[in-house]
């Protein structure tokens, strides 16, 4: 059983049930092999706290940056919500050993895997929700992002796209994007390329711009927000 009061010490909450943090750092994988187990994985606490977690960031760069447009919000929640940056933030508070996983993942490296440290992370913002209120869920996330965000807007909210466009595709199909030129038009000088991004026999996006390169990253784009379309919608 995983030790919660230190766990709890790491966080800087005291839990009124406990039960809920220890479920939160269960993973799938130890279930499959000890299914007497009573407390159950963490897979439905990180879905909820996956929607805290984009909650409490929108709030906060609406209510702190209020020279902000929506798209540029939209783009620097995506980087301070993705996968990488959680898991970053999960190794921050050694998250990963507190993680109870069948023996298999672990021998292959699963505490330290981006997917276990990011739902864990996620699943541990729903169990400090749940027990001890928005408020409480609320400052634990605003501290653990807090180097994050300054990153995030030293850094002019340069999102790439391209890098976040695989890590969903690779997350969601087990499978790598890729981008295939379709036209070029204009002369030597000032040409525009096409080019469209695809998965298998899909096309998720088609770009434009002055270089290949520019071409690719728009394309990525669009595939972007029409993944998150279909997957709010």
């Amino acid at each position: 059983m995983t030790d919660s009061n230190q766990l709890q010490a790491l966080l800087g909450i005291t839990f009124n049930e406990p039960s809920l943090l220890e479920q939160a750092v269960v993973h799938s994988s130890y279930i499959n092999e000890n299914p007497a187990f009573t407390l159950g994985h963490n897979e439905r606490l990180e879905f909820l706290g996956d929607a805290i977690l984009g909650y409490i960031v929108a709030e906060k760069l609406y209510q702190e940056f209020p020279d902000l447009t929506e798209g540029e919000m939209t783009k620097l929640r995506a980087a301070l919500v993705r996968r990488d940056t959680l898991a970053r933030m999960a190794r921050g508070i050694r998250l990963g050993d507190f993680l109870l996983m069948g023996k298999g993942e672990e021998a292959s490296g699963g505490r330290n895997k981006t997917p276990n440290l990011a739902g864990a992370l996620e699943a541990v913002i729903a169990a400090v929700y749940l027990d001890r209120g928005v408020d409480i869920a609320r400052e634990l996330v605003l501290r653990l992002l807090d180097k994050e965000i300054s990153k995030a807007i030293s850094h002019g909210m340069s999102i790439d796209y391209k890098s976040r466009l695989q890590e969903i595709i690779q997350s969601r199909y087990q499978l790598a994007p890729v981008y295939r030129l379709v036209a070029e038009a204009g002369p030597d000088h000032d040409k525009t390329f096409t080019v469209e991004v695809m998965v298998g026999d899909s096309i998720l996006g088609k770009g434009t711009g002055k270089s290949k390169k520019l071409a690719e990253k728009e394309a990525a784009r669009l595939a972007l927000d029409r993944l998150v379309g279909d997957f709010t919608g």
